[in-house]
């Protein structure tokens, strides 16, 4: 199953808990927690965990320190700071509101770290009614990790992004083999939509209505468009690892519709970006 509704992929404390075993791949994994004031403790063990408020606030108790997170108001309202956590570590978290805790199976202990939302690069891709914007958070060449990459995509409403499609599961030149997960917050309640199809690696066939904390697995396969209802903004949350020793996000788009890039010249950017603050 590559779509999971809101409740879906529950697991104790977590909202959210995709860990590979239950993915059934091996390295990326998502849990997420709605806290309340109540301290939740947990172990990284043979994953590298980032801890990323998605509303709210929160501390992060972890080898020995005290992070102090200040977050943000929601998805929409920019970048947030975020902490790094390396494999074999008890950490605790305590505050209020929607946290993620996108991982990788990692072999490398890399020291915790604590990065400020005003350090996160924000790219605006795409034009048009493809444009969109990209929080490279943990992306290769900003944030060194072992295996982990994540960013933040937020498509205004009425746009397509993760488009054109593409894929990233055939090791060819150009082309990295990751196994991703999208994690989903729409404004104001409202629908998004989310598409996986087949590559040569396998047969594959996920269009999914997506809403606040649905979650779309992508083992293999071309995916995109993720497309934004007229009036509700669309976020998602991609979290990628594959076997690499290099950390890579490069991808294959689908031939039939990779001259959609060439398009977007001479058109403009949507006014409507960025979210948060100036890209």
């Amino acid at each position: 199953m590559t779509y999971l509704p809101y409740g879906k992929a529950a697991g104790g404390p977590w909202s959210v808990e995709i860990t590979p075993s239950l993915a059934g791949w091996t390295y990326s994994g998502l849990r997420v927690v709605d806290l309340t004031g109540v301290p939740l403790s947990f172990d990284t063990g043979e994953e590298e965990t980032i801890v990323l408020p998605l509303s709210g606030s929160c501390t992060v108790e972890a080898a020995g320190e005290t992070f102090v997170l200040a977050g943000r108001e929601s998805v929409f309202e920019g970048p947030s700071d975020f902490v790094y956590l390396p494999i074999g570590t008890r950490a605790t978290l305590n505050g209020a509101g929607r946290v993620a805790l996108p991982s990788a199976r990692a072999t490398r202990a890399l020291p915790p770290r604590q990065v400020p939302a005003s350090r996160v690069p924000v790219e605006i891709r795409g034009a048009g009614r493809a444009s969109r914007q990209v929080n490279n958070f943990c992306a290769p060449g900003v944030f060194e990790c072992d295996k982990l990459m994540a960013v933040e995509v937020l498509t205004p409403g009425g746009n397509w992004s993760s488009y054109p499609p593409h894929k990233h599961d055939t090791p060819n030149p150009g082309e990295a083999v990751l196994e991703e997960i999208y994690y989903f917050e729409v404004a104001d309640g409202g629908p998004g939509y989310q598409r996986v199809y087949s590559s040569e690696r396998g047969r594959i066939d996920t269009l999914a209505e997506v809403t606040s904390g649905d979650v779309v697995l992508v083992p293999y396969g071309y995916h995109g468009p993720s497309m934004a209802a007229p009036g509700y903004d669309l976020y998602y949350l991609n979290v990628l690892a594959g076997p690499a020793e290099e950390r890579s996000m490069a991808f294959c788009d689908d031939p039939r519709h990779a001259w959609i890039r060439s398009s977007w010249s001479g058109q403009d950017i949507d006014p409507r970006l960025p979210f948060g603050r100036d890209a």
